[in-house]
Order: structure tokens, then sequence, then C-alpha cells
């Protein structure tokens, strides 16, 4: 019966141990998927932080539509014909009456001028030409008694070639007496012409020397002289006035500008490069120059010579004029005048259906140009071939159609088959 019972509590008791081992193993075993799990867990994160991520770009779609290659500068408008009126002589210009846009007639006076007035003389100057007066005064006195003496020298000359000439016909005297008497009376006649011309020099030069002291300003006095009348040559307006109050003027200084407003051309300087390409006829639009709508225009002339000019970076260029005229309808520039700023497009090249895309796109390969399209979420390198190009967009010749959509501004991590993903607009 003890034996029994023993075997029976030894039975339990191994029956209990047999339950804690299973269940020390099952709890074991939850550990170890639960390790493994988190490994595993660990592992994908580590995979999906790590794996490649596709590019994020920007594209644009190849179309097609108008396409210009133009040449863009700021200009302004010039008169063609202007007209500048300057002194011919010097002298007093009268105060110029006109203003600045005023019309004017062919044959208008446009400006009077009169001679110099005279200088106001100085005490110094005053004493020196009144003393000038009296020696002209004295000269003219001895003038006058050089020609006295001269006449009576004269007189006595003829009479006595009168009285030898009558004693030669008496046969009284000699033939060379008589010839003497002659050359006498002769030397007698020219010393008193002589003597009465030194009497208008000196007459002469006794008015010269009063002039001075006549014709001087001293007492502020105006006197009336004759004014030279400076007129228009054309039916004009005043562009500019050089000088306009009145007072002394050079010879050939510039008074006043006059042209004819209504005629203006466009005068633009351009690069050296940009001139070579534009050619007289080729078609100008006008923008942002006050009105509503662009003016149409046409270069007239591309000029043979450049100039230096520096730029507002510091940088020396080689620029050209080229002149353009303006073939709108007057009416719609009638408010543009001399001067004023204009935005010249010249256009070089045009069409109106072109396949082009953005030029951003384009990169050099291989000797010529290629770009990246996005095909299936992946980028594609594309050699293409181009043609007009006007620095913002390209024509596209072969190589791409249109719709396709190629990436903008490609940097080194764009390749040959990298995944990419498109920014969004609102991106």
């Amino acid at each position: 019966m003890r034996a029994r019972v023993f075997i029976q509590l030894n039975w339990n008791l191994y029956h209990k141990y047999e339950l804690c081992y299973e269940e020390e193993i099952a709890m074991s075993r939850s550990r170890n998927i639960g390790l493994i799990a988190a490994a595993i867990a660990v592992l994908a994160a580590l995979a999906w932080g790590y794996r490649p991520r596709p590019v994020l770009v920007e594209v644009a779609v190849v179309e097609r539509g108008p396409l210009r290659v133009v040449v863009e500068e700021e200009g302004q408008t010039r008169v063609k014909d202007r007209y500048v009126i300057s002194a011919p002589v010097a002298g007093y210009l009268q105060r110029i009456e006109l203003e600045v846009g005023d019309s004017v007639s062919q044959g208008q006076t446009l400006a009077q001028l009169e001679p110099l007035r005279p200088e106001v003389l100085d005490p110094r100057s005053q004493a020196r030409a009144e003393a000038q007066v009296a020696a002209a005064e004295a000269a003219m006195k001895g003038a006058d008694e050089a020609v006295t003496a001269a006449r009576a020298e004269a007189r006595y000359a003829r009479s006595e070639y009168t009285r030898k000439k009558k004693l030669r016909a008496n046969a009284l005297i000699s033939q060379d007496a008589l010839d003497q008497a002659e050359n006498h009376n002769r030397q007698a006649s020219a010393a008193l012409h002589s003597a009465e011309f030194a009497v208008d020099v000196a007459r002469f030069e006794l008015e010269a020397a009063r002039t001075s002291l006549d014709y001087s300003l001293a007492d502020n006095g105006v006197s009336v002289l004759p004014a030279v009348s400076l007129k228009a040559p054309v039916d004009s307006r005043v562009l500019r006035i050089e000088h306009e109050s009145e007072g002394v003027v050079s010879t050939a200084q510039p008074l006043l500008e006059i042209g004819d407003s209504s005629a203006l051309e466009i005068t633009v300087d351009v690069l050296s490069a940009d001139a070579v390409r534009i050619q007289t006829g080729n078609r100008v639009i006008f923008h942002r120059w006050g009105g509503d709508q662009s003016l149409e225009g046409v270069v007239r002339t591309v000029e043979p010579v450049g100039f230096t000019k520096i730029s507002a970076l510091g940088v020396e260029e080689q620029r050209v004029w080229v002149i353009a005229d303006l073939t709108s309808p007057r009416d719609e520039w009638l408010s543009l005048g001399d001067g004023y700023r204009v935005e010249a497009h010249f256009i070089l090249w045009e069409a109106d259906d072109v396949l082009q895309l953005p030029a951003n796109a384009l990169f050099r390969h291989a000797g010529g140009w290629a770009v990246f399209s996005v095909e299936n979420g992946y980028a594609r390198r594309r050699e293409i071939e181009t043609g007009q190009r006007n620095g913002l967009v390209a024509e596209v010749l072969t190589g791409l159609d249109a719709g396709a959509r190629v990436i903008l501004h490609p940097d080194d991590r764009v390749e040959d088959g990298v995944r990419v993903e498109i920014q969004q607009a609102d991106q």
C-alpha cells in the first residue's frame, strides 16, 4: 500500500516536471521567433533606407508651334533730318523767343544777329585813344602843308616848262633844256598827287582814331545797328535751343536745332557679333515704347563701322549702329518724339509650325546634342539634331517626336536608365 502511494507521488512529480519543461521549451521557441522577426524588420528597414531612390526632375513637353530667332536690344528714336542753326559770323545775338516744341515754317526768322557792340574804354584806353586822335590831327595838318608845298612846286614847274617851250620854238634854247623842264613838270605834278593822297590817308587815320571815342558805350547808349536774320530752311519743329539769352556768340556757334518730328528713325547699337546676322530689310518689332501695341519697322542700314562701348559691368564691347524705319501707321506712334526709348526685336528667322523644346534640356554628347527623355519612369538618353535656336527654345530636326517629355537642367545624377520622378508644378 505504501509502495503504491509512493509510486503515485513520483508519477505526479514527473508529470509536473514534464509539463514545466514543455512550457519552457515553448517560451524559448517564442522568444527565438520574436528575435528573428525583429532582425528581419531591422534588415528590411535598412534595405528600404538604402535602396536607390528615383531622381526628382523637371520636365517639358516637346511640341510644335511658332518659333522666332531674334536679337533684342534697346534703342531710341531720332529725327531723320536735323538742322543745326549756327551763327555765320561773330556777333551779338538777340534773345530767342522760341520754345522747344514750337512749330516753324520755311523762311521764318529764328534769331537776329547784330554786329558786335563796341567795348567800354577804361581811363588808360581813353587817354591812349585821345592821344591817337591828336597825333592823327597833327599828321593831317602836316599832310595839308605838304600839299601846299607840292602845289607851289607844281605851279612853278608848269610855268617853267611853258616858258622854255616858247624859247625852244624860237630856237633860243637846246632841246635838252626843254626835256629837263618837261621832266621837272611831270615830277612836280606826281608829287602833288602823292601829297593829296597822303592827306586822304591822314584823314582816314584820324577817323579811325576817333572811332574808339565816338562808338564807346561808356554812356550805356544802344545804337541801332543792322541785324542778320537767321531763317528756318524747312517746315519743322524746335528740338533744342543751345543759346537762348542775348549775348555775344562766336562764328559757327550752334544756336538752336530744328527738325521734322514726324519723320523718325530708330537707332539701336548692337553687338558686332549680332550685327553680322542682321541684314537690310529684316523685320523689326518695337516693344515697351509706351503704347499699348507693338510697332513694326524694317532695317534700313547696318553701319559698316563699329565702336567700343563700356558695358554696365565694365566690359569693353564692340558695338555697331543699326538704323531702322517705322512702317506702322503714323497715327499709332503719334506721341513718339526725338530721343524716346524703345525695345527693338530684330527678327532673323521665323516659322509658324516648328517642332521645338526648351534649350536648357540640351547637353553635349559625342560631339553633338542630346537630351534625356522620360520613358516609363526612367531617363533615356536621346541624341537629336537641332536647327534654329533663339536662346530659350531650339528647333528639333530629328531624334524626338511631338509629345515626348524631356528633362530640364539635367545634372550629374541623371544618367541613361536612372529611375526618375517628375516634380509636380506645385512643389
